[in-house]
């Protein structure tokens, strides 16, 4: 909701450059899609290492 406003005003003031970045807003989603996909297969495995390296914990506080 606030993005959408945000672009409303800048429509008002410069409706190129809104315009522009309407256009150009899901180009640069396609571009960065990659980078948040090997995000989360970091995230992942480094949550697998986490996991493994305080499980011994896990199992003499049980």
């Amino acid at each position: 909701m606030v993005g959408f406003l945000l672009w409303l005003i800048l429509l008002l003031v410069c409706w190129p450059l809104a315009l522009l970045a309407l256009i150009l807003y899901p180009l640069i989603w396609l571009l960065l899609l990659p980078f948040r996909i090997l995000g989360f297969a970091v995230e992942g495995a480094f949550g697998i290492v986490r996991g493994l390296f305080l499980l011994p914990g896990r199992i003499l506080r049980s």
